[in-house]
């Protein structure tokens, strides 16, 4: 998982595989949600959105240490 320095609100990860998806740390319901994937099997969105959602708090406080 990837968060960009030079990123852009929303607050989100990018997650690489065989493919690349992007996930919102915060979506509708407070709870991540896949914003897309790009040649990402299911298994692999779910995998990376367990793990998303498991390291929520650290991802966040790592996104607002880079973005403030």
């Amino acid at each position: 998982m990837v968060i960009y320095v030079n990123d852009h609100e929303p607050a989100h990860v990018h997650v690489f595989g065989d493919g690349e998806a992007k996930i919102n740390l915060i979506g509708s319901g407070g709870l991540p949600e896949l914003i897309w994937a790009d040649r990402t099997s299911r298994g692999e969105v779910r995998r990376a959105m367990h793990i998303v959602v498991e390291q929520r708090a650290a991802l966040l406080a790592r996104w607002r240490d880079i973005h403030g």
